[in-house]
């Protein structure tokens, strides 16, 4: 069936509240109003207001009422209404539900979703993708799919994970992008990377919304006779890194690319991984592509200069290409 981002992540949330009553959200206006971005639409009079659950505007209190209901045997779904705001709740997600099993064998089933991401003019403080300060943290995983199936099939996965996930969904993919998203149960694996496209001269490892940067750019590139194989992270953490190193000793060329600022993203840990278990692999420099390490401008043509684009992937893969 065809649906939008959106879309196949309600039907995700829907399916599993439906196949386990001890699934249920919590978060700001995800009832009666449906979420900011209407996410959760629809939810509140299929479930009921005990498992759709609307809180006060207070981030530590709901990740603290998610993480208290997880250790008790339930499943909650949280919802940041932007990622941004994940930060009032960062210690306890951090020091608390991130070492819980560490510490003392328990299980910390919840999800936190977490609207991330530019393009949509929401300046600095609706726009930043906070993926890397969590990647950075054992006992998270971290999830952050490019497409409506794998959208579906990452939160159903998040869902039925034992551990803590945060599920960054790209809020200019929600209504952007309408894909086929298969009939029936089907989850997607959390740590399994998906090479989305096949190439020889050189690869893009990326995620999220970069995934349709680099399809656009790798078209042009194919006009050039430039040939680029593709691989959507689809999980940060864990990393599976045998499919990127895959991928580096196919090409021997590598770009990175995240929408994320430059200094501490995702690309850092990703180069360092490269270099060192297939540096003789590489006919080149590793390239990174990222946003500049500025807060997210709210100005409409600041904001095309800071986010990545086709444009300037294409230029880098070109010298990459040329080397």
């Amino acid at each position: 069936m065809e649906m939008t981002y959106l879309e196949a992540i309600r039907q995700g949330i829907r399916e599993e509240m439906t196949r386990d009553s001890g699934v249920f959200l919590l978060g700001e206006d995800i009832g009666v109003y449906g979420g900011a971005f209407k996410i959760t639409s629809g939810l509140l009079q299929e479930f009921g207001e005990k498992r759709v659950i609307d809180t006060p505007i207070s981030e530590s209190a709901i990740v603290g009422a998610a993480i208290g209901a997880s250790l008790m045997g339930l499943r909650p779904v949280a919802e940041m209404q932007f990622a941004d705001f994940i930060t009032c709740g960062y210690d306890q997600i951090v020091n608390f539900a991130a070492k819980c099993r560490y510490r003392w064998g328990a299980a910390v089933p919840m999800v936190i979703r977490a609207p991330s991401g530019g393009g949509i003019h929401g300046g600095p403080f609706h726009s930043q993708n906070p993926e890397a300060w969590f990647v950075h943290t054992p006992g998270l995983k971290v999830v952050a799919p490019a497409t409506a199936p794998d959208a579906k099939g990452l939160i159903k996965s998040a869902i039925r994970d034992n551990d803590p996930v945060l599920f960054f969904e790209h809020k200019a993919l929600y209504r952007r992008i309408k894909e086929d998203v298969p009939d029936g149960d089907f989850t997607v694996p959390i740590g399994k990377a998906a090479v989305v496209r096949q190439g020889r001269d050189l690869s893009i490892i990326t995620y999220g919304a970069m995934v349709h940067v680099a399809r656009e750019s790798a078209e042009t590139l194919e006009k050039e006779g430039i040939s680029v194989e593709i691989v959507d992270l689809r999980t940060l953490a864990p990393l599976d890194e045998d499919t990127v190193l895959a991928s580096v000793r196919k090409t021997s060329k590598v770009l990175l690319l995240h929408e994320d600022v430059l200094t501490g993203g995702i690309g850092g840990e990703l180069a360092g991984r490269i270099a060192e278990k297939a540096f003789h692999d590489l006919d080149a420099p590793i390239v990174r592509v990222a946003a500049p390490d500025t807060p997210v401008p709210y100005s409409p043509p600041l904001e095309e200069a800071f986010l990545p684009n086709a444009a300037k992937v294409t230029e880098r893969a070109r010298w990459l290409a040329r080397y």
